[in-house]
């Protein structure tokens, strides 16, 4: 048995066991990764107050708060502004370090932003709260690191560099991503000064015996701490785990219970239970974790039961092994399948992914580089023909051709680099320097466009990553507009009379009673009639007020069974004007929101010049003329959702 091997001691269940010789550190995410993993980002602050205190007397080595989709989700469909939740629950936690998820250059968008915004944002987050800067970039080009690295170091903060973890076989090795390939990638890290290096495994595919083989390798490779960041969604993590503390990894990400599992992560009770008495034992206090669940199950978790998907009985997807979807990206390419009617093509998705993941230079799927491979996936599947592929090419992928993200891990399809680049704003070849190096700065500009509407620093940085759903949320901030019932919290006090609702439906007793002195007395018109409502049988009987049926019944004596009320119908989607102007109709081939019209009412059109920019998914699709004409009708303005077939113009 090696140095670092779990050994055992006797078990000793109190809360004041002895101190491991090396105890697993442990990260929890469950206020950051695991509601974004479980119930799509939707975790409000409000709901993380009734635990924070709780949660800092763990001993966790840190909290993940921050970073990742909450920022976008926080201000888009939460109306709360995301540089609050710092500052709150630092106010509640006070001896457990934040930790961040930091898409490099990215910063916590889609695409890469000038230095100054970087600069920025990264100084921003420190200064309101942050802690440790976990930073990946879904290319593994650290280029991208030096911006958000330099400002971290500068801000006296913890850099903590990620490897995406991925691969090209079912297990760790082939001919791109190989171990050592890791190696060399954590010795990048080090030599820009990492304080800890992570691990990153998205979409849970790193194996046992290969996590045992690659922390053991880059622990005698560098002298950084290692980090193990698995998810559970195909079932091998807390195995992987298991074995990555028997080959000596430093810390572990888990999240409580009730964020746990399914596209989320281990938990961390079992951990617990598992390295007790062990000389990697944790040394927490598996009740007091356990009055944080009972807490969470009790009055947290019941207003997001509606988010979560229960569809499946199995925790696990085996199928990521195979298609090595992340459950986040997974999810947004069911949404988008389903919204156009085409949710029986997803087979063809999963067959076409991994071809246009290879012919995109075998990227990783991680943040925004998974959006880009899905987004173009589902494009190539429902509109390609049998003799012109990528007939629809997204912005986002013309940027990935041009090089804006970063140097792909093997070179792009040449022949679909050079279709991607066709008539590219920015020019047909592609770079070969730090993306940024091309980007202008960006916040003079932005301060501009958006003036007195962003008071600060923090309300332009939103604005900057996020000009059209950030100026929709500065407006609602400011009182200048107001939001939507969407965005609004739900209250615990509603969803128990939801459920109550529900239960007297299921018990046929939807329909309140009246009281006895109120009740009709029922005459002998009154009849029986059999009811069926979406495939279910009713046993009504009706009774005519003032009046008679045609034909007297026979009296029958049934007992009413009250008909549930189906919910009232969604508001219908209200046709643009554009829809009654006889001429060419540009219609949207998929639901999404317009970013921009490239073209205004009277504007000459030439056949392949671009006239909407419609986003779906958060990646960008320029929608083309069919011929030439001018332009005669807009029907929608900037930042409009519109269903897929609305007519967006007519020419």
């Amino acid at each position: 048995m090696n140095d670092n091997a779990v050994k055992s001691t006797p078990m000793n269940y109190s809360a004041n066991r002895p101190c491991a010789d090396n105890p697993v550190k442990i990260m929890d995410l469950s206020l950051r990764d695991g509601h974004q993993s479980l119930f799509a980002t939707r975790g409000r602050t409000e709901d993380m107050i009734p635990v924070a205190e709780m949660i800092d007397e763990i001993g966790f080595w840190a909290l993940e708060t921050w970073g990742g989709a909450t920022f976008d989700t926080m201000h888009r469909f939460l109306n709360e502004d995301p540089w609050d939740r710092l500052r709150i629950l630092k106010r509640h936690i006070k001896k457990t370090p934040f930790s961040m998820l930091l898409r490099a250059q990215n910063l916590v968008g889609y695409r890469n932003y000038a230095d100054d915004v970087a600069t920025a944002f990264v100084d921003r987050a420190a200064d309101n709260g942050m802690d440790i800067f976990r930073t990946f970039d879904s290319l593994n080009d650290y280029r991208n690191f030096e911006t958000v690295v330099r400002q971290i170091k500068k801000s006296g903060k913890h850099f903590q560099g990620c490897i995406c973890y991925t691969m090209t076989e079912p297990r760790m090795g082939g001919n791109v991503y190989t171990l050592d390939y890791y190696i060399a990638k954590a010795r990048e890290l080090e030599a820009m000064g990492a304080d800890s290096i992570c691990i990153k495994d998205m979409a849970g595919l790193i194996a046992p015996y290969d996590a045992y083989t690659l922390v053991k390798a880059l622990k005698e490779a560098v002298k950084s701490p290692i980090h193990l960041h698995s998810h559970f969604t195909s079932g091998m993590a807390p195995m992987s785990q298991l074995k990555a503390v028997e080959a000596g990894v430093d810390i572990l990400d888990t999240c409580l219970t009730p964020y746990a599992y399914r596209t989320s992560h281990p938990a961390i009770e079992p951990l617990v239970m598992t390295l007790l008495g062990t000389n990697r034992d944790t040394g927490f206090d598996i009740h007091k974790l356990a009055a944080i669940n009972e807490v969470l199950e009790k009055q947290v978790l019941p207003k997001y039961k509606h988010l979560l998907d229960d569809s499946k009985v199995s925790i696990i997807d085996i199928n990521v092994l195979l298609h090595q979807t992340p459950g986040g990206m997974l999810s947004n390419l069911v949404n988008q399948l389903r919204e156009m009617d085409a949710l029986d093509r997803l087979g063809d998705v999963f067959k076409e992914l991994p071809r246009v993941r290879k012919e995109l230079g075998q990227i990783p799927l991680v943040t925004p580089t998974s959006q880009i491979v899905g987004v173009q996936t589902v494009n190539n599947v429902l509109h390609d023909t049998p003799d012109e592929r990528y007939k629809m090419i997204t912005a986002q992928v013309r940027d990935l051709c041009y090089g804006l993200y970063g140097k792909t891990a093997v070179p792009i399809d040449a022949e679909l680099q050079k279709k991607a680049l066709q008539g590219y704003s920015r020019g047909e070849n592609p770079i070969t320097c730090r993306p940024a190096e091309v980007l202008d700065p960006e916040l003079e500009k932005a301060k501009k466009e958006i003036g007195s509407l962003a008071t600060n620093m923090d309300d332009l940085l939103i604005y900057a990553q996020f000009p059209i759903t950030g100026r929709k949320f500065l407006e609602w901030k400011y009182g200048l507009a107001e939001p939507p019932e969407s965005v609004k919290p739900i209250t615990l006090d509603f969803v128990k009379k939801q459920e109550a609702l529900v239960k007297k439906a299921k018990a046929g007793e939807l329909v309140e009673r009246k009281t006895a002195e109120n009740i009709p007395p029922k005459s002998e018109r009154s009849r029986a009639f059999n009811v069926f409502v979406d495939g279910e049988y009713f046993n009504v009987e009706v009774d005519p007020a003032g009046g008679a049926f045609p034909a007297d019944p026979p009296t029958i004596r049934a007992p009413a069974t009250p008909v549930a009320i189906p919910a009232p119908a969604p508001t219908p989607f209200v046709p643009s004007a554009a829809e009654s102007v006889e001429g060419n109709r540009l219609l949207a081939p998929m639901p999404g929101m317009i970013i921009a019209y490239k073209k205004k009412v009277g504007d000459p059109v030439l056949k392949g010049e671009a006239l909407v920019i419609l986003e779906a998914m958060k990646m960008e699709n320029a929608l083309t003329a069919s011929s030439d004409g001018v332009v005669k009708s807009i029907g929608f303005k900037q930042g409009d959702t519109v269903p897929k077939g609305a007519t967006l113009c007519v020419y």
